[in-house]
């Protein structure tokens, strides 16, 4: 067998992997691309914190005889229990890690928006045990796979205290930013528990501001980066995305990649989605009026003939949850109905639920996650709406295309990516797209869909028909990803 088409051992090591445990697209990336990965060839394992909302009863885990040590530099050694299970739907093991002082609480990295104060101790060690996991297993692996700042201390130790280690010394690595603005940074004096000598802490390697800055290190130290769409690997080597990071990422430029996300059509299809009321596919639409039925009377909106938008967001200001808050008063004097599902910063739940308490014909509103009301909104909505600051990949409007809800997107990131402009004149294209952030552009793309809704039906179908067709895949992001550890594995031994 040539070297190309050997099998590689690959270790995931994230903060989150659905279905276990997510707060957005890094949880989906890691819940779904080792299963695709894995149907390729590739012995594929994913490492990630054992929280407490993990209960291992119902994902059937086992625990592991032994106890892995971890190394923490001046805290000195800590001990964690690895509990085995396997990703959803597939063979790929997941060890998930066993410490009640670090993960033994509700939340991932905080509660309510308040991040937990030992967030530093608790990824580096993170990162640690990925390291030190593979000697527990005894398995050796090609390739460690960090994602964002939370696992970004793995290209560092790689490369300074792992570097002769015998087991995953010669391991290349890939960082996957999904996220450039949040960097993980902290006091200097973590450097005495990443261990990994003081000259790190310079410009040119962990240092920002007079802090550690963990992604900083990582983007510097990782064989190769990537990121998850090609509009984003462009945006985030400029000041608007960088977050102060632009110039790192510039000088890595020529070893960044953008590899858009896929979605899983198993889970997304609306001709089999457990969660609608009615399924429907572009040969039979009549389903969906059905799913927007049962949508409207779930939020107690009048059963009318009215676009519906959906929002199913984290409300960030990341999500333009700050720009639809803006425009929302003036939307809804349009004949239109939104229906908004998420949670995230307070101002924004009082206020989306005070517009849905007074304007109950117009605006219904859910704080918190549901996934089958996630299903609901994008089968029931006729138009989604992604009004983001910045959008490295997204899925949702991925979701919506194959539902047949045409999205509304600032031309961003992913979005700009993966969504084509309506042109009236030739029926091509998928979505509306508005590039300014603001208020005003929104409100105006809000009124474009809802004109072509009322005088456009051929528009209208053509949009559905042409989101339907689209198909974003995971086999196919899963060959991009291989190739992309081949050439990691080449260059980090020289070859």
């Amino acid at each position: 067998m040539n070297q190309s088409a050997q099998p590689l051992k690959i270790l995931f090591a994230a903060a989150e992997a659905a279905p276990f445990a997510k707060t957005g697209g890094l949880g989906e990336v890691v819940g779904d691309l080792p299963r695709y990965l894995h149907a390729l060839g590739h012995d594929v394992r994913v490492v990630l914190p054992r929280y407490y909302r993990i209960d291992p009863a119902l994902y059937g885990l086992k625990l592991l005889p032994g106890t892995l040590v971890v190394p923490m530099g001046i805290i000195g050694e800590m001990y964690c229990g690895v509990w085995e299970g396997r990703l959803p739907k597939s063979e790929v093991p997941v060890y998930l890690l066993e410490h009640q002082g670090l993960y033994g609480r509700d939340g991932i990295y905080g509660v309510d928006n308040v991040a937990f104060m030992d967030n530093d101790n608790r990824f580096v060690f993170l990162s640690k045990a990925a390291l030190e996991l593979p000697k527990m297993l005894g398995w050796q692996p090609d390739i460690l796979h960090a994602h964002d700042w939370h696992t970004a201390a793995i290209p560092i130790l790689l490369n300074t205290s792992y570097r002769h280690d015998p087991l995953v010394g010669n391991a290349a690595s890939i960082l996957t930013i999904h996220n450039m603005q949040y960097q993980g940074e902290f006091y200097p004096g973590l450097m005495e528990v990443l261990d990994v000598g003081w000259e790190q802490f310079t410009f040119l390697g962990l240092e920002k501001d007079d802090q550690v800055n963990l992604l900083k290190g990582g983007l510097y130290h990782a064989t190769l980066l990537n990121t998850v769409s090609q509009g984003y690997a462009q945006e985030i080597q400029t000041p608007l995305y960088g977050w102060g990071l632009e110039g790192v990422v510039k000088e890595r430029a020529a070893d960044l990649y953008g590899i858009l996300n896929g979605v899983d059509y198993t889970e997304w299809n609306p001709a089999t989605d457990r969660f609608l009321p009615a399924t429907y596919s572009a040969a039979d639409m009549s389903g969906k009026v059905v799913c927007k039925r049962a949508l409207q009377r779930h939020f107690g909106l009048p059963e009318i003939d009215v676009p519906v938008f959906g929002v199913v967001s984290r409300m960030v200001s990341q999500k333009g949850t700050d720009l639809l808050a803006e425009a929302i008063h003036n939307m809804i004097t349009l004949d239109i109905q939104v229906v908004v599902v998420g949670n995230g910063e307070p101002w924004a739940h009082f206020f989306y639920g005070g517009m849905a308490h007074r304007h109950p014909d117009k605006v219904g509103c859910f704080i918190g996650y549901s996934n089958p009301l996630a299903h609901l909104v994008e089968a029931g909505a006729d138009f989604f709406l992604m009004p983001s600051a910045f959008e490295p990949c997204g899925l949702n409007q991925m979701y919506s295309l194959a539902y047949g809800t045409p999205p509304v997107v600032r031309a961003t990131g992913g979005l700009d990516d993966s969504i084509e402009n309506f042109d009236e004149a030739t029926l091509s294209g998928d979505g509306f797209k508005f590039w300014s952030h603001s208020a005003a552009a929104l409100y105006d793309t809000v009124g474009w869909a809802t004109w072509t809704y009322y005088n456009n039906p051929q528009g209208l179908a053509a949009l559905r028909k042409n989101g339907m067709s689209k198909r974003f895949t995971w086999e196919e992001a899963a060959l991009k990803y291989a190739a992309l550890y081949r050439d990691a594995l080449l260059r980090r031994r020289g070859v």
